[in-house]
C-alpha cells in the first residue's frame, strides 16, 4: 500500500507525480504482467543470456569506438 503525504498548500499534481515515481519504483504493474502468462524456465535462461550477450557486446564496442 502506497501512502503519500501531501503537505498544506501543496500542488495536487506534485503529489501525484510523486505517486506514479512511487508506483513505478515499487514494479507493481511489471510482476503482473509477468504472473499474467507462464513462462518456461529455460525460455526465462535463454531471455537472460540474450541480454548478458547484448550488454557485452554494447560494453566491448564503446571500449573499442
Amino acid at each position: 500500500m502506497l501512502i503519500i503525504p501531501v503537505k498544506d498548500g501543496e500542488n495536487i499534481d506534485r503529489a501525484l507525480k510523486r505517486f506514479k515515481r512511487k508506483f513505478d519504483r515499487t514494479k507493481t504493474m511489471r510482476t503482473l504482467r509477468e504472473r499474467k502468462e507462464f513462462t518456461k524456465p529455460s525460455v526465462l535462461r535463454r531471455k537472460q543470456i540474450q541480454k548478458a550477450q547484448y550488454v557485452q557486446a554494447l560494453r566491448t564496442s564503446e571500449e573499442k569506438g
